[in-house]
């Protein structure tokens, strides 16, 4: 499969493309499940367009826990199905889909009560352990049983009166921006026409059928008029909004959960491994993340602005007095490095049957033309891309008699995942051949798999890409210009926030690269001066309103700050 770069020429070409001929399929939304739903179509030989009204997974899918899971506490809920489908994709992510962009991370579970908790626990994760590997292969080790002495050898940071003893298990965890991005380029690679920037503001309708929609280039303010034999609305907490465009009437709803989570440095808490811990209301994750430790989450309802949740100062105490339950020495707010702010879109019936739905997901038709998904969770995208693209096609069988292939992306790997062990073998190989020390090639393995060459020939190209953005920071200069060149970054925000997570990785946010950065990517998006000036100061504003919004004492107050800085950045 040969890699497509997602090029400001390839957009422009992909939005004419759209406006051009009717498509099998559109769909609405680059988050995970719109990015893969394009990504199961094209790979039916359906004809695919795929619009993002702003960056790719800009919403939910770049503010998840980062983790790929089977979820250990549905076992508690007794939902096996749910858990039994999310340990078989988290196995085929690991193992097959995507292994440079998904990697296993163990986990310690500390126990309290002697005997008839460990007797618990550990029947949960033995049953985990026995799903993953019903499934197929697992690519984690098996659970083990720890003495209080092991559990703090493992973790030093623990409070010897925190816990009698320990379970440890294995999950995995991905950079979700990336591995969005990463879905909506390789459907690209096989011919779906995608966009960011590119706001759906009308469906089209001829009689009660949804026939496509009006979309309007956020870039140069022109409307385009896109045709569809099938429209497909992904588009998470915004679905009813979605549905509201074509005058539809939903046949489910979804009510947004805000969970929070705060990054800190790795040697503010002494472990070999990630910690989960309960809570009253549920579970509470220090989830290892390079040279970071990333703590969530919350849950609580949202009914304010859905692009932009802003954590308030009760979000973040809130979790920092729970992981101090169990720590030796205390978290402040002044470890705090990152913060962000994501919402969960989940099911709300108008029934008590329907509501019990809200952890999965579901799909529906609600007028001709028009299929609606929502719901689920980030491990089970390639499911509900499968089973909405499934109702798709069967509003092509049914109206315009289309025989169309089942779904092939159980079997399709992500750009970068095929050589990619092999290239991992070899890296030193890389490293002296491209004069880069070794640890950076692991660095851009984990990030980009077998397109590491794509990188590195910037580096060979112009030498001064090869040095660290900032001096002495965890990304490459030649990352930031690939972002834009390659991945489809159209704005400063884009590359400091989800091509790279700079923005939550430094006690700054990224203020102090931000002109860097803003200067390595004008020559290839074709900033002038004022408009490089505009995106500086955008992401300025962004940041100085995130940092307001997280001192203040509620969610309203928060909003209210949070919505001083502008949703989008002008252009010149």
């Amino acid at each position: 499969m040969r890699a497509l770069a997602l090029s400001p020429e390839h957009r422009a070409q992909s939005l004419r493309a759209m406006a051009s001929e009717e498509l099998d399929i559109l769909v609405i939304g680059g988050g995970v499940v719109g990015a893969g739903s394009a990504l199961d179509a094209a790979t039916r030989g359906l004809r695919v367009g795929l619009v993002e009204a702003r960056d790719f997974a800009s919403g939910t899918s770049s503010r998840s826990s980062k983790l790929v899971h089977g979820g250990l506490r549905y076992l508690e809920m007794l939902d096996f199905r749910l858990v039994a489908e999310a340990l078989k994709e988290r196995g085929l992510l690991l193992q097959k889909l995507a292994p440079h962009l998904v990697h296993p991370v163990p986990f310690l579970y500390p126990l309290q009560g002697k005997g008839w908790e460990r007797l618990y626990a550990g029947t949960g994760v033995l049953l985990y352990d026995v799903m993953a590997r019903a499934a197929g292969r697992t690519g984690v080790p098996v659970h083990q049983h720890l003495t209080r002495r092991g559990a703090l050898k493992k973790v030093p940071s623990l409070r010897k009166d925190a816990l009698v003893g320990a379970l440890q298990y294995y999950d995995a965890q991905v950079d979700d921006a990336r591995h969005t991005m990463f879905l909506a380029r390789t459907a690209a690679s096989y011919g779906a026409d995608v966009a960011s920037r590119a706001r759906v503001v009308e469906l089209l309708r001829e009689g009660e059928r949804v026939t496509g929609a009006v979309v309007r280039d956020l870039e140069s303010g022109e409307d385009l008029t896109i045709r569809a034999r099938q429209v497909l609305n992904a588009t998470g907490v915004w679905t009813d909004e979605t549905q509201s465009l074509g005058g539809a009437r939903g046949q489910f709803h979804v009510r947004a959960s805000k969970g929070i989570h705060l990054v800190v440095p790795k040697d503010r808490i002494r472990s070999e491994v990630g910690l989960i811990l309960r809570t009253e209301k549920s579970v509470l994750f220090v989830i290892p993340w390079g040279r970071h430790w990333i703590i969530g989450t919350t849950d609580t309802d949202w009914t304010l602005d859905k692009s932009h949740p802003a954590a308030s100062q009760a979000d973040i105490d809130y979790l920092l007095e729970h992981v101090n339950e169990v720590l030796e020495t205390p978290l402040t707010r002044e470890d705090v490095e990152g913060v962000y702010a994501g919402l969960r879109p989940l099911l709300k019936g108008e029934s008590e049957a329907t509501s019990q739905l809200s952890r999965e997901h579901a799909v529906g038709h609600p007028v001709p033309g028009l299929v609606v998904v929502a719901g689920g969770k980030y491990t089970t995208y390639r499911v509900m891309a499968k089973d909405a693209v499934d109702e798709a096609v069967f509003g092509l069988a049914d109206h315009f008699d289309r025989s169309v292939p089942r779904s092939t992306t159980e079997d399709v790997p992500l750009l970068g995942a095929e050589g990619y062990r092999a290239l991992w073998n070899s890296r030193h190989v890389l490293a002296r051949r491209h004069g880069l020390h070794e640890v950076w090639i692991e660095h851009l393995l984990k990030r980009y798999g077998s397109l590491v060459h794509e990188v590195l020939a910037l580096v060979d190209a112009d030498a001064d890409l090869g040095r660290p953005l900032g001096g002495t920071g965890d990304y490459l200069r030649a990352e930031i210009v690939y972002a834009a060149s390659h991945e489809g970054a159209r704005h400063l925000d884009d590359l400091l926030t989800r091509r790279t997570r700079i923005s939550i990785e430094t006690f700054d946010r990224g203020t102090g690269v931000a002109q860097e950065a803003a200067a390595l990517v004008a020559p290839v998006l074709g900033w002038s001066e004022e408009q490089t000036a505009l995106e500086i100061e955008h992401y300025l504003k962004r940041v100085a309103a995130e940092r307001e919004s997280q001192t203040m004492p509620d969610d309203a107050t928060a909003d209210a700050a949070r919505l001083g800085a502008a949703d989008v950045v002008p252009l010149t």
